[in-house]
């Protein structure tokens, strides 16, 4: 199957090389730029078309920066896959674009074999996660050393909950595979967030990572 991709990046001359670059490559359909995410957002809010598959976006944009636009994005559309495309090798920034929900996130000199890479590997298991992201994700870990309660006893199915809120599953999807009505699985992420005193699903992930529940790139 063919893939749609979209950019929104205020560059043109980096649209035009990223259509470019990336067209030579079978797996997409169609690669549409776009110079906002404002732009982007009107596109797909007043026609009734499909949603790419990938959104690539830039941070350094004017009028709403890249992490504005990501968390617009997320309140419109929750399971959009957004890939960051920057030029910030910033472990603040990469963290903070993660927490966000970004799906990867790579730096602008990324061999176009790698960003396809990701591409396909963001749609296939919801995330990508090269060298430089697992190092900021294990690097903060360290730093959270005894924030968590050393020793919580899970249940097996509070487990199986955790390992997947590391995916791309949203909540329905979880419910839906552990055959659970929503409610209930409302209740098994307050209850976690009872007992590892964490606030966000982030916040699980973390711990899931962590605690060796949920392998990076596995």
């Amino acid at each position: 199957m063919k893939r749609n991709i979209a950019i929104i990046d205020d560059h043109r001359l980096v649209v035009s090389s990223l259509k470019h670059y990336l067209g030579d490559f079978d797996m997409f359909d169609k690669i549409e730029g776009f110079s906002s995410a404002e732009e982007f957002i009107d596109t797909y809010m007043l026609n009734a078309v499909d949603l790419p598959d990938v959104v690539l976006l830039d941070i350094n944009m004017p009028d709403m920066d890249g992490c504005e636009a990501l968390e617009k994005l997320n309140q419109l559309w929750g399971d959009l896959k957004v890939i960051v495309l920057s030029m910030y090798d910033n472990e603040g920034i990469i963290l903070r674009m993660l927490k966000l929900g970004a799906r990867a996130y790579l730096l602008k000199g990324t061999d176009v074999k790698e960003l396809v890479e990701a591409i396909s590997t963001v749609i296939q298991k919801g995330y990508y996660y090269n060298d430089r992201v697992s190092s900021c994700l294990m690097g903060s870990i360290k730093h959270l050393k005894g924030k968590f309660p050393e020793k919580v006893d899970l249940r097996d199915r509070e487990i199986e909950f955790l390992k997947m809120l590391c995916t791309e599953m949203t909540y329905k999807e979880i419910a839906e595979v552990m055959c659970l009505s929503p409610k209930t699985i409302d209740g098994y992420r307050e209850g976690l967030f009872e007992k590892l005193k964490v606030r966000s699903r982030t916040g699980l992930v973390v711990y899931a990572i962590k605690n060796g529940y949920f392998i990076l790139n596995s």
